[in-house]
């Protein structure tokens, strides 16, 4: 219990101290005792039972009720009640401990009424009497569950908002655990095409440079290009790492299946014979970016582990909602080999839009990689 919570306290039961011994100095009642010392000190238990509100406010209010009780049995002159049982009935419906309380008012009040009617009082002046002590113990106890009720709402709305904001909180996270993927995938897919692409022409252009300096120019060359388009892919990347809003260009916007000519273009100067079967409408913008990247990875794998006489066929086919992917080789040497994050990264870009990637390699030899992505809408042929 803090300083303060004891500081109220005891201004309250010093405020319960003086009404109990106001009242028990102002009583006035044919037939009673005198009072003496013990009445006083009756007042006091009855005030000092305050100080028991926040512990056992069940104790508090049994206890006022023992020492009226004891007060009325002795004969003193009576007073009110309801002047001291108002804060301990307000502390009991506070503290939700309202029917085990409520007996003792009743108890006490009611007795009143049967003692005055004997001794003499009219059923009319009892009532008068009496009426507003039940009205004042009443209100004691809907005012205590009254500010229970909105001391239990405002503790659940304080709830609702922590878990909103906890919610929020793991929303981002998400959102950034995400983000932070799609980066990583788009930075694979662009380093690792370029520097496999790159490491196959530059060889061919070694191989060619004494023999057919032409031909080792035009590795060059498409070493050159190759590598402008690796670093322009690369700054689009990383300014949405560097931005503090959303970029105005994602890099997702300009890497679509429109570059496929000049992906095949690369591919091609690196040496690898490919055929392309297109059978594609226009595509919504992350199902064309997914395809490219797809297309891009399974090209790359097919550069580095089909062996340099390896071919390639590339199938794009749209059938009613769905978009097939295909790249399907001859090649010696495994395709989707090694330990690397592209199979898992083409996986994981079929799953973001609700499809699927099936890899493996092909009787006979060669490799396939066939992807299925669902298109919500299509326009006219691409």
């Amino acid at each position: 219990m803090t300083s303060r919570e004891r500081l109220v306290d005891a201004g309250l039961a010093g405020v319960v101290l003086v009404a109990a011994e106001v009242a028990i100095l102002a009583g006035r009642e044919p037939g009673s005792i005198p009072r003496n010392w013990f009445a006083y000190v009756l007042g006091g238990v009855m005030a000092g039972a305050i100080l028991l509100r926040r512990r056992n406010p069940l104790v508090e209010v049994y206890l006022v009720g023992a020492a009226l009780f004891v007060y009325y049995a002795i004969g003193y002159p009576g007073f009110p009640p309801a002047v001291v049982l108002a804060v301990p009935m307000y502390d009991a419906a506070y503290a939700a401990r309202t029917a085990r309380a409520v007996p003792v008012p009743l108890l006490l009040l009611t007795t009143g009424v049967v003692v005055s009617l004997h001794k003499g009082t009219t059923p009319l002046d009892a009532v008068d009497i009496f009426l507003p002590q039940y009205a004042l113990v009443a209100v004691a106890v809907l005012l205590g569950a009254l500010v229970r009720s909105r001391q239990a709402l405002a503790a659940q709305s304080q709830e609702r908002l922590k878990a909103a904001a906890a919610e929020q909180q793991r929303e981002a996270e998400r959102r950034l655990v995400e983000e932070r993927l799609r980066i990583a995938r788009e930075l694979h897919d662009t380093v690792a095409h370029a520097i496999s692409t790159i490491t196959v022409q530059s060889g061919t252009a070694l191989f060619m440079l004494d023999q057919d300096p032409d031909k080792a120019r035009e590795a060059l060359t498409a070493i050159r290009r190759t590598g402008k388009e690796a670093l322009g892919e690369m700054r689009s990347t990383l300014g949405v790492l560097r931005s503090q809003g959303e970029p105005a260009v994602s890099p997702e916007n300009d890497a679509g299946l429109s570059r496929l000519p000049a992906l095949l273009d690369a591919v091609r100067a690196a040496g690898l014979d490919v055929e392309v079967e297109s059978r594609v409408s226009a595509l919504p913008e992350p199902v064309d970016h997914a395809a490219y990247r797809i297309l891009q990875e399974a090209l790359t794998n097919v550069l580095r582990h089909a062996g340099a006489d390896a071919r390639a066929r590339i199938r794009l086919e749209q059938t009613g909602d769905a978009l097939e992917v295909e790249v399907l080789d001859d090649g010696t040497g495994p395709s989707g080999a090694g330990g690397g994050y592209g199979l898992k990264g083409m996986t994981e870009r079929a799953a973001a839009l609700g499809g699927q990637v099936e890899t493996g390699a092909v009787p006979g030899g060669g490799f396939r990689v066939r992807a299925t992505l669902p298109v919500p809408d299509s326009g006219g042929e691409r």
